[in-house]
């Protein structure tokens, strides 16, 4: 073969290698982590940690955006957004829904929510105050806590000067008046907008506990006040029993533990004993509007 063209070959074959490997970047999975954080195994931790026995250890040089660089980590602020009064629409429109969800509509009063979910760090001030009883922590501030029952949860909340959410609080919260599937939209239950699947996949491998609060802000329902964020994944949340002295209660909206996306849907809900104490439990509280 002429040198012309084996030269135009040469060529030829590295051209079609760029657009392939443009192309397997361009149809690849989103990143995982928000700017500012680094994925370290199934963790997002703040850029400049590193990752010891699965906690974010280290001063942060960054965090995400709307968390705070400590010297512990990247913690998410103790903020609250007002949501506006609407009605929830909750029925058998979504077809995993169906034969589990009761089709009903309830008007929700306004209110307002936890922007994320209760952080160690916050817990923590209400135990050094004597108001809740001190819990096992992880030492990583910016984390949901968890192992928590609902009566511990509750005391926290009223110390904060709020209350447990309803269960119809939490799902509007997320499904919004359009009755979203997820607190984002209708679809795209994927890694960078929800920490769910951590364990045993999709989203990661060996994970033993939440992610940071906050750590995936593409995924937070949007009010017209403000954002929340985690209403799906990170930690399952505890809603308030629906009468008074019952001993079961509700949690909703899955967890870093589970792998099905039907877990995260705004109609999911979770019966368990009240005195429950899991890692992927948490909660966040109401408040007044």
């Amino acid at each position: 073969m002429p040198g012309w063209k084996v030269g135009l070959s040469a060529v030829a074959a590295v051209l079609i290698a760029g657009i392939a490997v443009l192309a397997l970047h361009r149809g690849g999975p989103p990143a995982r982590c928000a700017p500012g954080m680094v994925a370290l195994g199934p963790r997002c931790c703040g850029d400049g940690q590193r990752l010891d026995a699965g906690r974010c250890a280290g001063a942060p040089t960054r965090c995400g955006d709307g968390l705070t660089r400590t010297p512990a980590g990247c913690v998410a602020p103790g903020a609250s957004v007002r949501i506006a009064a609407g009605t929830l629409r909750l029925g058998p429109s979504d077809w995993e829904a169906q034969g589990l969800v009761e089709a009903r509509e309830v008007f929700v009063p306004a209110f307002s929510l936890d922007a994320f979910e209760v952080t160690e760090q916050r817990y923590a001030a209400c135990a050094d105050a004597g108001a809740c009883p001190p819990l096992p922590l992880r030492g990583e501030p910016g984390v949901p806590v968890t192992g928590i029952t609902l009566e511990e949860a509750a005391r926290f909340c009223a110390f904060a000067g709020g209350a447990l959410p309803t269960r119809d609080q939490l799902a509007f919260a997320a499904a919004g008046p359009s009755s979203r599937r997820y607190p984002w939209g209708d679809t795209g239950a994927v890694c960078r907008r929800v920490a769910f699947g951590l364990r045993a996949g999709p989203c990661g491998w060996n994970a033993t506990g939440p992610e940071l609060a906050g750590a995936r802000p593409d995924g937070a329902a949007v009010h017209a006040a403000g954002r929340l964020f985690d209403l799906a994944g990170n930690v399952a949340e505890w809603a308030a029993p629906d009468r008074p002295g019952a001993e079961i209660s509700g949690t909703h909206g899955g967890s870093w533990a589970d792998g099905a996306a039907s877990a995260l849907r705004t109609w999911n809900r979770r019966l368990l004993p009240i005195s429950t104490r899991a890692p992927d439990i948490g909660f966040r509280c109401a408040y007044a509007p």
